[in-house]
């Protein structure tokens, strides 16, 4: 057992003192950072503001309904044209003003409503469901007019759902929408760290191997302590990495949280974290991750250790090897999809034994 505790000491603290271990654990949060300010900042500055011409043939769609649609979304612009279909395209052609142009028909009439409306323009556009939304915003006023339905019987049609929840009986406190988000997220996790750490098991029995330190280890340990000892020291820097990165996490989320501004994206998200955790029992489900880590962690080191005793120092050889691993892993994140649907089916017992 001695010689195990010093074979984990070496793998873990060897592993902990590289500058790369240092690096990549402060590097993921602020990574993490700038993914939360990064995306939207992209989202705001890459959208395309598109502006569509109206040309309505029905005499329906008013100059006055399509202003009201724009001040309620201002993600793209509709504007109403009282101009031929072929100068419209030649103008186009010509000058920038309109990314494109519809066409509503003449006979559109609530119960003659068009199959479809088709967007047109010089070029490519990309998503235009802003555009779809907002055309049909329009026409939803426009029914209701036809049909005489005023703004109270408005608001009671587009408020009125009904809204379906699971609830279990035996306890009612549970919520399956926030154990699915912590299934995946816990799903992910795993997945990540034994494709990292995994792959870090294979080249420490390469180097061993190749450097000539197994032979000397070999004979003083037995071979199952060492494969066991440096599997063990290896999941211990993982873990020891995920909880870093945890407590970094709350840490930015605190400090986002005392500022005077408010809260901002990165406090939310955390903040939406935090109250996920709240809601559930946190020591089981550490507990259980932990539990499923750990085994998983072990079972597929030992394949990426059995790769790695196999090959010498090609890389090439010991990654077209280690691809059926991999692979295996990939099928089990397909497996974790299916068990959200059905967490007590038959692929998902079969997949949490094995």
């Amino acid at each position: 057992m001695k010689k195990i505790f010093l074979i984990i000491q070496r793998e873990y603290l060897s592993r902990v003192r590289k500058k790369s271990f240092v690096i990549t654990t402060l590097l993921f949060p602020l990574l993490y950072v700038a993914l939360i300010f990064g995306m939207g900042f992209l989202a705001e500055k890459g959208a395309t503001k598109l502006n569509i011409a109206v040309i309505d043939s029905s005499g329906k769609f008013t100059a006055e309904k399509i202003e009201r649609a724009n001040q309620q979304d201002a993600s793209n612009t509709l504007q109403l044209v009282h101009q031929d279909l072929v100068n419209l395209e030649k103008d186009l052609a010509s000058t920038e003003e309109f990314d494109g142009f519809v066409v509503i028909p003449a006979h559109t009439a609530v119960s003659k409503a068009p199959d479809q409306l088709i967007v047109k323009s010089r070029r490519t556009l990309g998503n235009i469901s802003g555009v779809q939304s907002k055309l049909n915003n329009i026409w939803n006023d426009i029914k209701y007019e036809d049909l005489g339905i005023d703004n109270e019987k408005r608001q009671l049609l587009s408020s009125s759902r009904l809204m379906v929840k699971a609830e279990n009986i035996e306890n009612k406190a549970s919520d399956g929408t926030i154990a699915s988000v912590i299934g995946y997220v816990a799903g992910f996790l795993i997945y990540f760290i034994l494709i990292i750490y995994g792959s870090q098991v294979m080249m420490g029995v390469m180097e061993e191997k190749t450097n000539r330190i197994a032979e000397v280890m070999v004979s003083s340990v037995k071979p199952f302590q060492l494969m066991l000892g440096k599997i063990i020291g290896i999941a211990l820097v993982a873990l020891t990495q995920f909880l870093l990165w945890v407590a970094f996490i709350f840490l930015i989320y605190n400090i986002t949280k005392t500022g005077s501004t408010g809260k901002t994206e990165i406090s939310q998200v955390v903040g939406g974290i935090q109250q996920v955790f709240s809601s559930v029992d946190v020591a089981l489900v550490l507990v259980m991750f932990a539990f499923y880590f750990l085994g998983g962690f072990f079972f597929y080191s030992s394949l990426y250790a059995a790769i790695g005793s196999a090959v010498n120092e090609d890389m090439r050889e010991a990654q077209s090897l280690s691809f059926p691993v991999t692979m295996i892993i990939i099928i089990a994140i397909v497996i974790l999809t299916v068990a959200m649907q059905d967490p007590t089916g038959p692929l998902a017992v079969w997949g949490s034994i094995i």
